[in-house]
């Protein structure tokens, strides 16, 4: 029996950007009855490949959709989030997957890291060193262990459940803000809001969906002396609102590996507040990234062809 989706020869486009290693993996291990078209140079081209075709890797301008011919049959973004497609109307039969699951390790990683360089006063020791100066004992008083901190994750998706796990490591008690998550034990933004006067430290893991989520009513709630973390995306921190708690005094610090401008401009005043962290939306980064990109493109084609459901599947019309 011939299955739905070799029944006929595909045309994939790949707008991914790989080294030749990948391609020649994704040449090797994609049926030769399909044709494979990798982004070149001529941006006319490469969009005529992809209005012709069945099966996208990869993050096409979201204005090149208004011309395709053929149907989408499945779609693999390269990246976690997706908030550039907002508004975006596909087939409903088209699925669509991201990188989200391949990122939570490395997300959290570094948001944990940034957390701990807060902390430890690592980002302050490591410009002392550039400086050649000696502080030492002067700034032990101002150091914080992540030993026993009360915490709060937003969000329950999976870089909130590897973050949870890390720091359940660090002797934290962590509690979890989801709306519909079995996982969470805070489900609704009232609840949270009462529990942010004892929490120490706030994990932002949300989708761009939850826009300006963290406003000035939410970090007026948050414990003097807290610090905020954003791992999700940028605009659900309103800025405006952060600084101003940075700069009174209210919150002790923040890590940003997202902003709500990227690149952020270079007088923004974050830039120059010695309590914040910016990782620079790094957060997913690691040697391997793009190899996972091309095993998981594979798997859910081979997913497609056997009549299962694909992987790390998303909703691009509801934001996640």
């Amino acid at each position: 029996m011939i299955n739905q989706l070799y029944a006929f020869d595909m045309n994939i486009y790949c707008n991914s950007i790989f080294e030749q290693p990948l391609i020649d993996k994704l040449k090797k291990d994609i049926p030769e009855s399909h044709t494979i078209q990798f982004r070149g140079s001529d941006e006319a081209s490469n969009r005529a490949c992809f209005e012709h075709a069945d099966i996208v890797l990869g993050n096409p301008p979201i204005e090149w959709f208004s011309g395709k011919e053929n149907k989408l049959i499945y779609w693999q973004l390269d990246s976690a989030g997706f908030d550039q497609y907002k508004g975006l109307q596909l087939d409903p039969d088209t699925k669509v997957a991201n990188m989200g699951a391949w990122f939570g390790r490395p997300c959290s990683e570094t948001i944990v890291g940034g957390i701990l360089s807060l902390y430890r006063g690592l980002h302050r020791l490591t410009k002392l060193q550039q400086e050649s100066e000696w502080v030492g004992h002067a700034i032990r008083k101002d150091l914080r262990l992540l030993y026993n901190e009360e915490v709060v994750i937003l969000g329950a998706g999976t870089i909130g459940t590897v973050i949870k796990n890390i720091l359940t490591g660090f002797g934290c008690h962590i509690h979890l803000f989801a709306r519909t998550s079995p996982e969470a034990n805070l489900r609704s933004k009232e609840e949270l809001l009462a529990k942010l006067p004892h929490i120490d430290l706030v994990i932002n893991t949300l989708p761009g969906t939850a826009i300006h989520f963290a406003d000035h009513h939410f970090f007026k709630s948050m414990k003097a002396g807290s610090v905020y973390a954003n791992v999700g995306r940028g605009s659900t921190t309103d800025e405006t609102a952060l600084i101003e708690a940075l700069l009174s005094g209210h919150l002790d610090g923040a890590v940003l590996d997202v902003t709500e401008q990227e690149p952020l401009p270079s007088d923004h005043p974050l830039w120059k507040m010695p309590q914040v962290i910016l990782t620079q939306h790094t957060g997913g980064g690691h040697k391997n990234e793009h190899v996972g990109k091309v095993d998981l493109f594979l798997t859910n084609i081979y997913a497609l062809n056997t009549g299962c459901d694909i992987m790390d599947r998303i909703d691009i019309s509801r934001g996640y």
